[in-house]
């Protein structure tokens, strides 16, 4: 696992992983010394005395286990594996020999790069009535829940007309959807507010020294015009990322996370994104899943190339990926190389990728974000190639309504099919009109 494939938690400032080590009964024995210096003619008594409490104090701490020390100063309790045999067999240490201390230089609060796959955790809702699967049920606590066969795909879809006016009037049989090119029959349809799953990542490099208090303002703004219900967390990278805020809804602590930033080094965005990718798969409460990008140039520092992030995006469930390139003030070849990516990046996990000419505009941006993310709608299908069959698959979606004219349909490229999993409930929280 590479540290810059990781997102690193911290609370306030830059976890420091090298500080004073701390010692269990070195203190004692330091004192035990001295005494003995002093009191040489009583050594024999002494030392029995001495070899009393060291015995004392070693049988304390096994039965206390190991004390961990982590990134806040807390301290973590780790359950001890010796047996008690083991522990009556424990031999007296030479108190005139270094005690062995554990290695605080290892960061042991790390969130895990998306080597390893594992499939998007969702919320389940028990029912002891079975449910036909497409089917959308409301609970008695105000969930909506969407039963899923395990071989069924859902997308996420924005629908614009041609002056990209947002379309919300639709209904299931407004929509047509190919995999493959082979037309498929939709099984579920959901159009509502739902509140999701979002990570919110800025660049944290050097030349954002300038801008940040405009962006800032800007992801406030978006966080202001977003379901109240959302859960968000907080990303700031440069050469490595940082989780500075876990997810949560309450906008005065993602105000403090967007305002731990130390604009300097260079771009990894890459691996920022797929960090924060798969930490909305482990950690996201919510089905439907964002992410915003917000950066002033191309990537110049990540592991990972382009095609490989936008592959562990579609693995991990397709979170839907916006982003925002502050292309005005980069040179030529840059901004191109940048503008390239970031398009291919959203366009391929069905976000969409803006390009403000100044800061000033980056605030009515965000905005339209938020917008675009709540009036979108959730259609499912079930393909009609086997669950067996992995390998990637083409996804294409339609909308005709000849009201509005020509619609275009926003949603991702397509997807990696996996072995089936155990069957699976999807909720929607319930949201007032």
């Amino acid at each position: 696992m590479r540290p810059d494939e990781q997102v690193q938690k911290k609370d306030a400032g830059r976890l420091s992983l090298n500080g004073p080590r701390f010692t269990f009964f070195g203190l004692h024995l330091h004192l035990i010394e001295a005494v003995e210096n002093s009191i040489a003619g009583v050594r024999p008594l002494f030392m029995l005395s001495k070899a009393l409490l060291i015995s004392r104090i070693l049988w304390s701490t096994a039965v206390m286990g190991q004390l961990l020390i982590v990134g806040n100063g807390s301290l973590l309790l780790c359950q001890n594996q010796s047996s008690p045999l083991a522990q009556a067999q424990l031999t007296m240490p030479d108190p005139t020999h270094a005690e062995f201390q554990m290695r605080l230089d290892v960061d042991r609060d790390p969130i895990p790069s998306p080597d390893v796959e594992e499939s998007v955790p969702e919320s389940t809702a028990s029912s002891s009535v079975p449910v036909r699967p497409g089917v959308v049920q409301k609970r008695q606590d105000g969930i909506f829940t969407m039963h899923q066969d395990v071989d069924e795909v859902l997308l996420t879809c924005a629908v614009v007309d041609e002056k990209g006016r947002g379309i919300t009037d639709l209904t299931r049989g407004d929509f047509r959807v190919w995999e493959d090119g082979v037309a498929q029959t939709t099984s579920s349809f959901l159009h509502q507010d739902q509140p999701v799953s979002l990570g919110i990542l800025v660049d944290n490099s050097g030349s954002m020294r300038d801008k940040r208090a405009a962006v800032n303002a800007a992801a406030l703004s978006l966080l202001k015009a977003s379901n109240p219900q959302d859960g968000t967390f907080i990303v700031n990278f440069s050469d490595r990322a940082f989780l500075d805020q876990g997810f949560t809804s309450n906008i005065d602590a993602l105000n403090r996370g967007l305002s731990h930033f130390d604009s300097k080094g260079t771009t990894a965005l890459y691996d920022a994104v797929a960090a924060s990718a798969d930490e909305l798969a482990k950690h996201g409460k919510l089905p439907k899943q964002v992410l915003l990008v917000i950066t002033d140039g191309a990537d110049n520092a990540s592991r990972l190339e382009l095609e490989q992030v936008i592959r562990r995006v579609q693995n991990l469930g397709g979170p839907v990926v916006y982003t925002i390139g502050l292309l005005f003030g980069a040179d030529k070849e840059e901004s191109e190389r940048a503008r390239s990516a970031l398009e291919k990046l959203s366009q391929e996990t069905g976000g969409i990728a803006y390009f403000p000419h100044s800061l000033q505009e980056v605030d009515s941006i965000a905005v339209e974000v938020a917008h675009d993310i709540r009036d979108q709608y959730t259609i499912g299908y079930r393909s009609t190639k086997p669950a067996s069959q992995e390998g990637y698959r083409s996804v294409r979606v339609e909308a005709n309504v000849p009201k509005h004219g020509k619609l275009i349909v926003r949603t991702r490229k397509g997807y990696y099919a996996k072995k089936p999993q155990p069957q699976r409930t999807q909720t929607a929280q319930e949201t007032a009109p």
